[in-house]
């Protein structure tokens, strides 16, 4: 049995929850509510003080995060790409298929985007339309909008 912890990091947006083990994180997300300790089990990959940090301003903050999500070759494969968009910049999903070198595949790109176990470190919401609207986003368009303005990603900023 692995030596599972938790974190939730309060944030702009509501309580953010991160789970992960001794080789990295496995899932996060905005949480439905906060409740419990904020810290279970230990925080070893410093998550608090690095989301704390990118809450705050320091976009690259969540870089050097030990990541150990559980998908399918493909899936890594778009996650992987997913951590290359810089903080500020949007994509599209079919820049997204052409980057992992699929470009015909900018379906299962999105579904393996909105698969994501790793929300906000493996960063979906800087995937966009191509018309540039939003899509959709796990935690809400509301959040994936404040995210990218966040970001100061050109387009995406709040009025």
């Amino acid at each position: 049995m692995r030596d599972v912890w938790t974190v939730t990091v309060e944030s702009p947006l509501g309580p953010f929850r991160v789970e992960g083990d001794a080789e990295g994180l496995r899932a996060s997300g905005f949480a439905p509510e906060a409740g419990g300790p904020a810290i279970v089990n230990g925080d070893p990959h410093g998550v608090e003080a690095a989301f704390t940090a990118y809450f705050g301003g320091g976009l690259d903050a969540l870089a050097d995060l030990p990541l150990a999500p559980q998908g399918s070759p493909f899936q890594q494969t778009v996650w992987a790409a997913l951590r290359r968009i810089p903080p500020g910049a949007a994509i599209t999903y079919t820049e997204l298929a052409r980057r992992i070198g699929r470009p015909k595949a900018v379906r299962a790109v999105a579904g393996a985007n909105g698969r994501n176990p790793l929300g906000v470190v493996i960063p979906c919401h800087r995937v966009v339309a191509m018309d540039g609207k939003l899509g959709g986003y796990t935690g809400g368009l509301a959040r994936k909008r404040w995210l990218l303005a966040h970001e100061r990603a050109p387009g995406y900023l709040v009025p």
